[in-house]
Protein backbone atom coordinates (compact mmCIF):
# COMPACT_ATOMS: atom_id res chain seq x y z
CA UNK A 1 0.00 0.00 0.00
CA UNK A 2 1.51 3.53 -1.47
CA UNK A 3 0.77 7.09 0.45
CA UNK A 4 2.34 9.75 -1.64
CA UNK A 5 3.83 12.39 0.63
CA UNK A 6 5.00 16.03 0.97
CA UNK A 7 7.05 17.51 3.03
CA UNK A 8 9.22 20.68 3.73
CA UNK A 9 13.19 20.41 3.81
CA UNK A 10 15.21 23.23 6.12
CA UNK A 11 15.12 25.92 3.45
CA UNK A 12 11.21 25.35 3.07
CA UNK A 13 11.60 23.34 -0.50
CA UNK A 14 8.80 21.07 -0.82
CA UNK A 15 10.06 17.37 -1.22
CA UNK A 16 8.05 14.56 -2.52
CA UNK A 17 7.90 10.68 -1.88
CA UNK A 18 6.27 7.62 -1.46
CA UNK A 19 5.33 5.51 1.82
CA UNK A 20 5.13 2.01 1.23
CA UNK A 21 3.12 0.82 3.94
CA UNK A 22 2.65 -2.92 5.74
CA UNK A 23 -0.66 -4.71 4.84
CA UNK A 24 -0.55 -4.87 8.52
CA UNK A 25 0.95 -3.67 12.04
CA UNK A 26 3.80 -1.26 11.29
CA UNK A 27 6.72 -2.71 13.50
CA UNK A 28 9.11 0.19 12.58
CA UNK A 29 9.67 2.76 10.03
CA UNK A 30 13.01 3.28 7.55
CA UNK A 31 13.68 5.98 5.16
CA UNK A 32 15.33 4.89 1.39
CA UNK A 33 18.30 7.46 0.03
CA UNK A 34 18.70 7.17 -3.70
CA UNK A 35 21.48 7.24 -5.65
CA UNK A 36 23.26 10.30 -7.11
CA UNK A 37 20.74 11.45 -9.89
CA UNK A 38 18.63 8.76 -9.61
CA UNK A 39 15.10 9.55 -8.40
CA UNK A 40 12.82 7.87 -6.05
CA UNK A 41 11.16 5.21 -8.50
CA UNK A 42 14.47 3.55 -9.14
CA UNK A 43 14.45 -0.57 -9.41
CA UNK A 44 16.86 -0.27 -6.24
CA UNK A 45 14.91 2.51 -4.50
CA UNK A 46 10.97 0.83 -5.23
CA UNK A 47 12.38 -3.14 -4.85
CA UNK A 48 13.51 -2.33 -1.28
CA UNK A 49 10.60 -0.62 -0.05
CA UNK A 50 8.46 -3.01 -1.16
CA UNK A 51 10.11 -5.98 0.73
CA UNK A 52 10.08 -3.80 3.69
CA UNK A 53 6.98 -2.71 3.68
CA UNK A 54 6.14 -6.96 3.55
CA UNK A 55 8.17 -7.19 6.86
CA UNK A 56 6.24 -4.54 8.79
CA UNK A 57 8.68 -1.96 8.52
CA UNK A 58 6.81 1.50 6.81
CA UNK A 59 9.47 2.74 4.49
CA UNK A 60 9.63 6.18 2.82
CA UNK A 61 11.40 6.75 -0.44
CA UNK A 62 11.45 10.49 -1.70
CA UNK A 63 13.35 12.53 -4.18
CA UNK A 64 16.47 14.93 -3.19
CA UNK A 65 15.93 18.55 -3.74
CA UNK A 66 15.19 18.89 -7.61
CA UNK A 67 15.22 15.92 -8.42
CA UNK A 68 11.84 13.76 -9.55
CA UNK A 69 9.01 15.38 -8.27
CA UNK A 70 10.74 17.54 -5.56
CA UNK A 71 10.43 21.55 -6.21
CA UNK A 72 14.44 23.43 -5.94
CA UNK A 73 16.98 23.15 -8.40
CA UNK A 74 19.23 20.33 -8.87
CA UNK A 75 21.73 23.17 -9.15
CA UNK A 76 21.16 24.58 -5.71
CA UNK A 77 21.44 20.41 -4.57
CA UNK A 78 24.53 19.33 -3.14
CA UNK A 79 25.94 16.34 -0.96
CA UNK A 80 25.27 18.58 2.41
CA UNK A 81 21.77 19.35 1.25
CA UNK A 82 21.00 15.81 0.59
CA UNK A 83 22.01 14.64 4.46
CA UNK A 84 19.49 17.98 5.23
CA UNK A 85 16.43 16.21 3.09
CA UNK A 86 16.81 12.96 4.58
CA UNK A 87 17.42 14.59 8.43
CA UNK A 88 13.89 16.28 7.38
CA UNK A 89 12.23 13.20 6.27
CA UNK A 90 13.13 11.68 9.44
CA UNK A 91 11.26 14.68 10.86
CA UNK A 92 8.19 14.09 9.54
CA UNK A 93 8.19 10.45 9.50
CA UNK A 94 8.41 11.22 13.63
CA UNK A 95 5.82 13.78 13.28
CA UNK A 96 3.30 11.27 11.06
CA UNK A 97 4.06 7.97 11.41
CA UNK A 98 6.78 7.28 13.80
CA UNK A 99 10.56 8.33 13.86
CA UNK A 100 12.26 6.08 11.23
CA UNK A 101 14.52 3.12 12.79
CA UNK A 102 16.56 2.12 9.92
CA UNK A 103 18.29 4.32 7.04
CA UNK A 104 18.98 2.60 3.61
CA UNK A 105 20.87 4.25 0.89
CA UNK A 106 22.00 3.53 -2.87
CA UNK A 107 25.30 4.98 -3.94
CA UNK A 108 26.03 8.54 -2.92
CA UNK A 109 22.82 8.06 -0.59
CA UNK A 110 24.35 5.49 0.97
CA UNK A 111 27.78 8.32 2.30
CA UNK A 112 24.13 10.07 2.65
CA UNK A 113 22.36 8.10 5.33
CA UNK A 114 26.51 7.44 7.28
CA UNK A 115 26.29 11.28 7.60
CA UNK A 116 23.02 11.95 8.43
CA UNK A 117 22.44 9.08 11.04
CA UNK A 118 24.17 10.98 14.00
CA UNK A 119 21.52 13.87 13.38
CA UNK A 120 18.90 11.03 13.74
CA UNK A 121 18.71 9.75 17.40
CA UNK A 122 16.01 6.86 16.68
CA UNK A 123 18.19 5.19 14.00
CA UNK A 124 19.45 1.90 15.13
CA UNK A 125 20.59 0.34 11.67
CA UNK A 126 22.35 1.63 8.94
CA UNK A 127 22.35 0.38 5.39
CA UNK A 128 24.03 1.17 2.34
CA UNK A 129 24.08 -0.51 -0.80
CA UNK A 130 27.22 0.17 -3.57
CA UNK A 131 27.99 3.50 -2.04
CA UNK A 132 31.06 5.37 -2.06
CA UNK A 133 33.68 5.51 0.76
CA UNK A 134 34.46 9.12 -0.07
CA UNK A 135 31.80 11.55 -1.57
CA UNK A 136 34.12 13.18 -3.45
CA UNK A 137 34.42 9.68 -5.74
CA UNK A 138 31.18 11.19 -7.18
CA UNK A 139 33.24 13.94 -9.05
CA UNK A 140 35.02 11.29 -11.81
CA UNK A 141 31.38 10.49 -13.25
CA UNK A 142 31.16 14.29 -13.73
CA UNK A 143 32.28 16.32 -17.09
CA UNK A 144 33.60 19.63 -17.17
CA UNK A 145 33.97 20.49 -13.12
CA UNK A 146 37.65 21.92 -14.40
CA UNK A 147 34.99 24.94 -16.02
CA UNK A 148 33.08 25.32 -12.92
CA UNK A 149 33.57 29.15 -11.50
CA UNK A 150 31.42 30.62 -8.74
CA UNK A 151 28.18 30.53 -10.63
CA UNK A 152 26.46 27.41 -12.35
CA UNK A 153 27.69 25.34 -14.66
CA UNK A 154 26.18 22.75 -17.11
CA UNK A 155 28.21 19.29 -16.88
CA UNK A 156 27.74 15.72 -18.25
CA UNK A 157 26.98 13.26 -15.87
CA UNK A 158 26.29 9.68 -17.29
CA UNK A 159 25.55 11.26 -20.62
CA UNK A 160 22.93 13.36 -18.71
CA UNK A 161 22.68 17.46 -18.33
CA UNK A 162 22.87 18.56 -15.71
CA UNK A 163 23.78 22.39 -13.80
CA UNK A 164 25.53 22.01 -10.82
CA UNK A 165 27.83 25.10 -8.92
CA UNK A 166 30.89 25.43 -6.58
CA UNK A 167 28.61 24.13 -3.87
CA UNK A 168 28.76 21.19 -5.09
CA UNK A 169 32.39 20.49 -5.05
CA UNK A 170 33.29 21.83 -2.00
CA UNK A 171 30.33 20.00 -0.23
CA UNK A 172 31.65 16.92 -1.35
CA UNK A 173 35.32 17.14 -0.93
CA UNK A 174 36.36 16.90 2.56
CA UNK A 175 33.83 14.52 4.52
CA UNK A 176 35.25 12.53 7.37
CA UNK A 177 33.14 9.96 7.16
CA UNK A 178 35.98 7.38 8.25
CA UNK A 179 35.54 9.36 11.75
CA UNK A 180 31.53 9.15 11.10
CA UNK A 181 32.01 5.86 10.32
CA UNK A 182 33.85 4.88 13.83
CA UNK A 183 31.37 7.07 15.88
CA UNK A 184 28.50 5.62 14.02
CA UNK A 185 27.05 3.58 16.79
CA UNK A 186 24.63 1.44 15.07
CA UNK A 187 24.54 -1.60 13.26
CA UNK A 188 25.84 -1.47 9.87
CA UNK A 189 25.45 -3.84 6.46
CA UNK A 190 27.31 -2.84 3.57
CA UNK A 191 25.94 -4.37 0.36
CA UNK A 192 28.15 -3.98 -2.93
CA UNK A 193 29.00 -5.97 -5.95
CA UNK A 194 32.42 -7.06 -6.71
CA UNK A 195 31.48 -6.25 -10.48
CA UNK A 196 30.39 -3.08 -9.92
CA UNK A 197 32.13 -0.93 -12.46
CA UNK A 198 30.53 2.71 -11.75
CA UNK A 199 31.65 2.31 -7.20
CA UNK A 200 34.28 -0.32 -7.28
CA UNK A 201 34.55 -3.20 -4.07
CA UNK A 202 37.46 -1.51 -2.98
CA UNK A 203 34.93 1.35 -1.27
CA UNK A 204 32.85 -1.20 0.69
CA UNK A 205 35.94 -2.68 2.19
CA UNK A 206 36.66 0.76 3.43
CA UNK A 207 33.49 1.30 4.85
CA UNK A 208 33.28 -1.91 6.64
CA UNK A 209 36.71 -1.49 8.17
CA UNK A 210 36.08 2.21 9.57
CA UNK A 211 33.22 0.93 11.37
CA UNK A 212 32.75 -0.61 14.81
CA UNK A 213 30.74 -3.78 15.20
CA UNK A 214 27.81 -4.98 15.12
CA UNK A 215 28.76 -4.90 10.83
CA UNK A 216 28.15 -7.37 7.87
CA UNK A 217 29.33 -7.75 4.46
CA UNK A 218 27.07 -9.09 1.88
CA UNK A 219 28.17 -9.52 -2.03
CA UNK A 220 25.90 -8.79 -4.29
CA UNK A 221 27.40 -11.21 -6.61
CA UNK A 222 27.07 -10.39 -10.65
CA UNK A 223 24.68 -6.86 -9.48
CA UNK A 224 25.45 -3.75 -11.56
CA UNK A 225 25.38 -0.81 -10.03
CA UNK A 226 21.81 0.55 -10.42
CA UNK A 227 20.36 -2.95 -9.28
CA UNK A 228 18.78 -2.92 -12.83
CA UNK A 229 18.81 -7.05 -12.72
CA UNK A 230 15.11 -7.66 -11.17
CA UNK A 231 16.42 -10.39 -9.32
CA UNK A 232 19.34 -9.11 -7.47
CA UNK A 233 17.48 -5.65 -6.96
CA UNK A 234 14.92 -8.65 -4.98
CA UNK A 235 17.86 -10.47 -3.63
CA UNK A 236 19.43 -7.31 -1.89
CA UNK A 237 15.65 -6.19 -0.42
CA UNK A 238 15.25 -10.06 1.04
CA UNK A 239 18.86 -9.56 2.51
CA UNK A 240 18.05 -6.15 4.07
CA UNK A 241 14.13 -7.24 5.25
CA UNK A 242 16.20 -10.10 7.18
CA UNK A 243 19.37 -8.32 8.53
CA UNK A 244 17.69 -5.44 10.36
CA UNK A 245 14.99 -7.92 11.95
CA UNK A 246 17.18 -8.22 15.53
CA UNK A 247 17.45 -4.73 16.01
CA UNK A 248 14.16 -3.70 15.59
CA UNK A 249 12.93 -4.74 18.96
CA UNK A 250 9.38 -5.13 19.69
CA UNK A 251 6.43 -3.96 17.39
CA UNK A 252 5.52 -0.11 18.09
CA UNK A 253 2.62 -0.25 21.04
CA UNK A 254 -0.47 -0.58 20.07
CA UNK A 255 -3.61 -0.06 22.12
CA UNK A 256 -4.00 -3.27 24.60
CA UNK A 257 -7.39 -5.58 24.16
CA UNK A 258 -8.71 -7.68 27.52
CA UNK A 259 -8.12 -11.49 27.64
CA UNK A 260 -11.10 -13.23 25.62
CA UNK A 261 -11.84 -10.10 23.80
CA UNK A 262 -10.84 -9.66 19.63
CA UNK A 263 -10.30 -6.49 17.98
CA UNK A 264 -10.59 -6.51 13.69
CA UNK A 265 -9.15 -3.41 12.29
CA UNK A 266 -9.92 -2.64 8.86
CA UNK A 267 -6.50 -1.72 6.60
CA UNK A 268 -6.40 0.56 3.46
CA UNK A 269 -6.22 -2.89 1.25
CA UNK A 270 -9.43 -4.57 0.20
CA UNK A 271 -9.79 -7.55 2.68
CA UNK A 272 -6.42 -7.33 4.64
CA UNK A 273 -7.65 -7.03 8.19
CA UNK A 274 -5.27 -6.53 11.32
CA UNK A 275 -6.62 -8.96 14.47
CA UNK A 276 -5.73 -8.31 17.79
CA UNK A 277 -6.11 -10.80 20.67
CA UNK A 278 -4.51 -10.85 24.38
CA UNK A 279 -1.38 -9.88 22.96
CA UNK A 280 -1.48 -11.08 19.91
CA UNK A 281 -1.88 -9.65 16.66
CA UNK A 282 -2.13 -11.47 12.90
CA UNK A 283 -3.44 -10.61 9.11
CA UNK A 284 -6.76 -12.02 7.84
CA UNK A 285 -7.48 -12.32 4.03
CA UNK A 286 -8.98 -13.14 1.35
CA UNK A 287 -6.97 -15.91 -1.61
CA UNK A 288 -5.81 -13.93 -4.75
CA UNK A 289 -8.44 -15.65 -6.57
CA UNK A 290 -11.14 -13.78 -5.35
CA UNK A 291 -9.16 -10.11 -4.77
CA UNK A 292 -7.40 -10.47 -1.88
CA UNK A 293 -3.83 -10.55 -1.53
CA UNK A 294 -3.37 -13.91 0.57
CA UNK A 295 -1.94 -12.59 3.53
CA UNK A 296 -3.45 -14.31 6.29
CA UNK A 297 -6.46 -16.55 6.98
CA UNK A 298 -9.59 -16.27 5.72
CA UNK A 299 -12.65 -15.56 7.83
CA UNK A 300 -13.89 -19.73 7.58
CA UNK A 301 -10.48 -20.44 8.20
CA UNK A 302 -10.48 -18.78 11.31
CA UNK A 303 -13.67 -20.40 12.15
CA UNK A 304 -12.24 -23.75 11.11
CA UNK A 305 -8.94 -23.31 13.08
CA UNK A 306 -11.21 -22.56 16.23
CA UNK A 307 -13.16 -25.44 16.13
CA UNK A 308 -10.28 -27.75 15.39
CA UNK A 309 -7.46 -26.20 17.90
CA UNK A 310 -10.32 -26.54 20.45
CA UNK A 311 -11.29 -29.89 20.09
CA UNK A 312 -7.11 -31.19 19.81
CA UNK A 313 -7.03 -29.22 23.27
CA UNK A 314 -9.74 -30.74 24.49
CA UNK A 315 -8.81 -34.04 23.61
CA UNK A 316 -5.69 -34.52 24.80
CA UNK A 317 -6.37 -32.82 28.12
CA UNK A 318 -9.02 -35.64 28.91
CA UNK A 319 -6.81 -38.20 27.31
CA UNK A 320 -4.44 -37.38 30.21
CA UNK A 321 -6.91 -37.02 32.81
CA UNK A 322 -8.04 -40.50 31.96
CA UNK A 323 -4.39 -41.73 31.03
CA UNK A 324 -5.74 -42.65 27.47
CA UNK A 325 -2.00 -43.52 26.03
CA UNK A 326 -2.47 -40.78 23.05
CA UNK A 327 0.66 -38.94 21.93
CA UNK A 328 -0.63 -36.69 19.03
CA UNK A 329 -3.87 -35.11 17.78
CA UNK A 330 -4.33 -33.70 14.34
CA UNK A 331 -7.67 -32.04 13.00
CA UNK A 332 -8.56 -31.33 9.78
CA UNK A 333 -11.65 -29.26 8.66
CA UNK A 334 -13.36 -28.19 5.74
CA UNK A 335 -16.73 -25.93 5.76
CA UNK A 336 -19.31 -26.84 2.95
CA UNK A 337 -22.69 -26.81 2.06
CA UNK A 338 -24.01 -29.84 0.75
CA UNK A 339 -26.72 -29.80 -1.53
CA UNK A 340 -28.97 -32.83 -0.71
CA UNK A 341 -28.99 -31.97 2.90
CA UNK A 342 -29.33 -28.51 1.80
CA UNK A 343 -32.81 -29.39 -0.55
CA UNK A 344 -34.31 -31.77 2.04
CA UNK A 345 -34.04 -28.92 5.03
CA UNK A 346 -35.32 -26.41 2.49
CA UNK A 347 -39.13 -28.54 2.45
CA UNK A 348 -38.99 -28.08 6.66
CA UNK A 349 -38.75 -24.39 5.76
CA UNK A 350 -35.02 -24.84 7.35
CA UNK A 351 -32.73 -24.77 3.95
CA UNK A 352 -29.03 -23.50 3.64
CA UNK A 353 -27.62 -26.28 5.72
CA UNK A 354 -23.86 -25.89 6.67
CA UNK A 355 -21.55 -28.25 7.12
CA UNK A 356 -18.36 -28.27 9.26
CA UNK A 357 -16.56 -31.59 8.53
CA UNK A 358 -13.92 -32.62 11.17
CA UNK A 359 -12.17 -35.37 10.41
CA UNK A 360 -9.92 -36.61 13.55
CA UNK A 361 -6.24 -38.52 13.79
CA UNK A 362 -5.56 -40.29 16.95
CA UNK A 363 -1.94 -41.36 17.45
CA UNK A 364 -1.02 -43.57 20.20
CA UNK A 365 -1.65 -47.26 21.07
CA UNK A 366 -5.26 -46.78 22.06
CA UNK A 367 -7.95 -49.60 22.23
CA UNK A 368 -10.93 -49.48 19.81
CA UNK A 369 -12.93 -48.64 23.12
CA UNK A 370 -10.21 -45.22 23.94
CA UNK A 371 -10.92 -44.47 20.14
CA UNK A 372 -14.38 -43.96 20.58
CA UNK A 373 -13.91 -42.52 24.06
CA UNK A 374 -11.89 -39.75 21.96
CA UNK A 375 -15.01 -39.28 19.68
CA UNK A 376 -17.45 -38.85 21.70
CA UNK A 377 -15.09 -36.00 23.89
CA UNK A 378 -14.44 -34.12 20.37
CA UNK A 379 -18.05 -33.57 19.89
CA UNK A 380 -17.67 -32.10 23.41
CA UNK A 381 -15.20 -29.47 23.41
CA UNK A 382 -16.64 -25.90 24.18
CA UNK A 383 -16.39 -24.22 20.57
CA UNK A 384 -18.26 -27.01 19.36
CA UNK A 385 -21.41 -26.51 22.15
CA UNK A 386 -20.87 -23.13 21.06
CA UNK A 387 -21.77 -23.68 17.07
CA UNK A 388 -24.06 -26.41 18.36
CA UNK A 389 -26.22 -23.94 20.85
CA UNK A 390 -26.47 -21.53 17.47
CA UNK A 391 -25.34 -18.48 19.83
CA UNK A 392 -27.13 -15.13 19.66
CA UNK A 393 -24.98 -12.38 18.08
CA UNK A 394 -25.59 -9.01 20.12
CA UNK A 395 -24.51 -6.09 17.40
CA UNK A 396 -24.33 -2.25 18.05
CA UNK A 397 -22.72 0.38 17.22
CA UNK A 398 -19.84 2.27 19.13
Amino acid sequence: MKREVRFPNAAGVMLAGSIELPPGRIRAVAVFAHCFTCTARSHGARRVSLALAEQGIATLRFDFTGLGDSEGAFADSHFTANVDDLVAAATFLGSNIGAPAILIGHSLGGAAVIAAAERIPSVKAVVTIAAPFDPAHVLHLIKGTEDIGAQHTDVSIGGRPFRIGRDFLESVAGQDQAARLGRLKRALLVLHSATDATVGIENARAIFEAAKHPKSFVALNGADHLLTDTEQASYAAMIIAAWVQPFLGPAMPIDAVPEGHVRVTSTEAKFVQIVDSSGHSFLADEPLAVGGSDLGPTPYDLLLSALGTCTAMTLRIVAANENIPLTGVSVTLNHSRRHADDCAAAAGGKPKLEVLERVIRLEGDLSEAQRMRMLVIADKCPVHRTLENHPRIETRLL
